[in-house]
């Protein structure tokens, strides 16, 4: 994820050998090797230049902090502060009961359904995750978009009765 190859399905472990040898097994049975190009560009991205990836880091961070900030400011929503990723997971929970366009807002599906419907933001709800008090946010946008992405769901929020 560092090197913005999200998909690729590439990776690498550090681990104890037990470890090592314990997910080596699962992982030779659960799926395929990724592509030849995807290895070669892996190798690059490992021995390449690093600064970018600090670079990076600081700029999700500000990213990370500000929809956060911005999500608590929300009438009926709480969002911790994420850690190695760039998703929240804010609890939507505290609107769930009310109304909108007819349609009463009981859990993450119905929430998210509003949401794309009323003001054209698409969440991952969070059922999928076993979580239906919360939506999935990515914040690997701009500033700019993340601001209209808070400005429409506060909006629609504040259109429930």
């Amino acid at each position: 994820k560092a090197y913005c190859m999200t998909g690729w399905r590439i990776g690498y472990l550090a681990a104890e050998p037990e470890i090592t040898k314990a997910v080596s097994k699962l992982q030779g049975q659960s799926t395929s090797n990724p592509a030849t190009i995807s290895q070669s560009a892996a190798v690059e991205a490992l021995i390449g230049p690093q600064d970018y990836i600090s670079q990076q880091t600081r700029e999700f961070q500000t990213r990370r902090d500000f929809l956060v900030t911005g999500l608590n400011n929300l009438p009926g929503v709480s969002c911790k502060k994420p850690q190695g990723t760039f998703y929240s997971f804010p609890d939507f929970s505290g609107v769930y009961g009310k109304t909108g366009n007819g349609k009463l807002i009981d859990g993450s599906l119905t929430l998210s359904e509003y949401l794309l419907d009323e003001v054209k933001v698409a969440l991952v709800p969070g059922i999928a995750f076993g979580a239906d008090r919360n939506m999935r946010m990515s914040f690997a946008c701009s500033m700019k978009d993340l601001q209209n992405g808070l400005d429409r769901i506060g909006d629609a929020l504040q259109k429930l009765s």
